[in-house]
């Protein structure tokens, strides 16, 4: 199974950090570092989350620092759509868990070679929000727009 998913030739990073008791704290920003050595190819981002059926919200607001290597940051605050009006979850989902795989940005270019850094922070006003229980950044080659 490792081998199968490390041979994803268009995937350039994919991280994955787990949030110890399902529990984010309003003060844990989870930190991800990726090396960047085309500044032409344009890249698709994506957050990947994964959350129990217990979790009480239909969406999920995250607060995003994206810094290049010469230090310039871009702040967004991004929500993350889980489950239809009726409740319905979205994403794959087994047992008690789903998991999402949530585009953030489509076709970017990173302007400079280097090691880039993305910190994410949880926006929903909740000191601890309760059954996320893991968050990850995956960065793959954009797939050129269907006509």
């Amino acid at each position: 199974l490792f081998a199968f998913s490390a041979c994803n030739k268009d995937e350039i990073y994919n991280s994955t950090h787990d949030i110890k008791g399902s529990k984010w704290d309003a003060s844990n920003v989870i930190n991800f570092n990726f090396q960047v050595e085309d500044t032409l190819q344009p890249y698709d981002v994506f957050i990947n989350l994964r959350h129990t059926s217990q979790y009480n919200y239909r969406n999920l607001y995250l607060f995003i620092k994206t810094t290049s290597p010469a230090g310039h940051t871009v702040k967004d605050t991004f929500e993350c759509m889980l489950a239809d009006k009726k409740g319905h979850w979205y994403g794959k989902g087994w047992g008690d868990i789903y998991e999402n795989k949530i585009p953030f940005k489509r076709f970017v270019r990173f302007p400079k070679t280097g090691t880039y850094s993305i910190e994410v922070k949880q926006a929903m006003r909740k000191e601890k929000l309760k059954h996320i229980s893991d968050i990850g950044i995956e960065i793959e080659t954009a797939k050129q727009p269907e006509n």
